[in-house]
């Protein structure tokens, strides 16, 4: 019972902290977009295959992408990863209820963003159009969902090995063991996992980098928003279950 509530508020949580990325993304991140378009475009005009494809008809114009398009995808990525989110601190909180709701909420949030984002664009970082081989995009994909899953796989060892440390020695020790082990084994993966460098010559800089900048900064608005807002949700539905245990 208590662990569907708290499912429906991360959902909840995901799509409001999803609508804060949103408004980030068509602020900073658009117009990137919008720039790189131009570029392909401009190194492109002179190629008649390609001006033929440009030619025909777009089965959906960029307006729609950059609005109802990109709200529904974040909006989905965000309630899906808000009931991750949530079922995760059910898991942590029966362990961890040393912690305060919102701390624990805060602390998840972070691991998400570490793991799930910021560990794997460090490897693939995100690139906006013009910017990589359609003919490797299968390969691109393929070795970015890796780099998630061995990042995710990483976090959980290194936690279970800062776990047994904190047994034996104490809470110090274990994070500082754990830290270590996860950044020396996220080092030796992104060094065994293949380079992928697809910008093509001329390609401004600082689109490159403001577009970059622009898609961690909407994952650290979706993430922080979602851990903020969870936690108070989170403690309401705690709060209101022992008030309720207790008559």
């Amino acid at each position: 019972m208590i662990v569907g509530r708290l499912l429906a508020r991360g959902m909840l949580a995901g799509c409001a902290a999803a609508a804060l990325a949103f408004l980030f993304a068509r602020i900073f991140g658009e117009p990137q977009v919008a720039l790189a378009i131009a570029f392909e475009a401009a190194r492109h005009a002179g190629d008649v295959s390609h001006a033929h494809h440009a030619a025909e008809p777009e089965l959906v114009s960029r307006t729609v992408q950059a609005g109802y398009g990109l709200l529904t995808a974040v909006v989905l990525y965000g309630t899906a990863f808000g009931g991750i989110f949530a079922l995760a601190f059910s898991y942590a909180y029966g362990r961890l209820n040393t912690w305060s709701p919102r701390a624990l909420a805060l602390l998840l949030a972070g691991a998400g963003f570490l793991t799930f984002v910021l560990v794997p664009d460090l490897k693939y970082p995100p690139n906006p159009p013009a910017v990589g081989v359609p003919a490797t995009l299968a390969f691109r994909t393929m070795t970015y969902f890796v780099m998630i899953g061995l990042s995710v796989s990483v976090a959980a060892i290194a936690t279970l090995i800062a776990q047994k440390i904190t047994q034996l020695r104490n809470a110090w020790t274990g994070t500082l063991c754990g830290a270590g082990i996860f950044i020396t084994l996220i080092a030796l993966v992104q060094f065994g996992l293949p380079d992928v460098n697809e910008v093509p010559e001329g390609f401004p800089a600082l689109v490159l980098w403001r577009f970059r900048e622009a898609s961690i900064g909407m994952q650290l608005v979706l993430w922080s928003t979602m851990g903020l807002l969870f936690g108070v949700l989170a403690t309401r539905v705690l709060t209101e279950q022992s008030s309720s245990a207790r008559r």
